[in-house]
């Protein structure tokens, strides 16, 4: 099994985290300095800054309702972080970002293999948020929107734009560039004043209180696992 997979099955971190740390020189396996590539298998003594790595865990997948000021991090001194707020007793991370500044639901894991396959661009999986904006949302805005905006160089990809009320709009996309909504507003003159994101996928946020955390359902794993093509288990 290569390494980074190897390790992303502990819990430890992301397959991605997993080379970084590869790549910095971090992990040895049965004493040996491990390279991007390298083979690992049950039984061998892998080490990640001279710390065994243990084994694997049970896969954890919860649903958080982030507060606006919390960052999505994983690095421990940054005050307000991810982590440190869920307080879980396993090691979790998230998969992908929410804004500092925004709030609502995003995934935590240990299970370093999803978080590819739920980030994966060309998987166009949808993400689903509420916007509201310092000024009337206009017909020409919902257009502009929907067809796609210009930001950081290349076209967001066409999404769905719906009006609810005078200053408030929802919106589904199936990307996920950096601040891409307040980006795609600023583009037009608007300025966000509050988002929040409601779904993941089939994961929605329901009525769940700012600040609290719940493990995914059976159901949810299941469908979400068919969406994915990936069985969480």
């Amino acid at each position: 099994m290569r390494i980074n997979k190897f390790i992303s099955e502990t819990g430890f971190c992301s397959r991605r985290e997993a080379d970084k740390r590869v790549e910095n020189g971090e992990v040895t396996i049965n004493g040996v300095l491990a390279v991007l590539g390298s083979q690992a298998e049950e039984g061998d003594d892998v080490r990640i800054n001279g710390q065994p790595l243990a084994s694997k865990k049970n896969n954890i997948y919860i649903a958080l309702n982030k507060p606006i000021g919390i960052t999505c991090t994983t690095e421990l001194h940054i005050h307000g972080n991810i982590i440190d707020f869920v307080g879980h007793s396993e090691r979790i991370f998230p998969i992908g970002r929410l804004d500092k500044d925004s709030e609502g639901l995003i995934l935590l894991t240990n299970d370093g293999d999803i978080v590819n396959k739920v980030l994966r661009s060309e998987g166009k999986h949808e993400k689903e948020y509420l916007v509201s904006v310092d000024r009337p949302v206009t017909d020409s805005f919902v257009r502009g929107m929907s067809s796609g905006v210009r930001i950081l160089g290349e076209m967001t990809r066409p999404c769905e734009v719906t009006i609810l009320s005078e200053r408030r709009f929802r919106i589904v996309l199936t990307e996920g560039k950096n601040r891409q909504i307040r980006r795609m507003c600023q583009a037009f003159g608007y300025g966000v004043e509050a988002l929040q994101r409601v779904r993941i996928m089939n994961i929605q946020l329901g009525s769940h209180k700012v600040g609290s955390w719940r493990d995914l359902t059976i159901e949810e794993k299941l469908e979400l696992g068919s969406l994915l093509h990936y069985k969480l288990e």
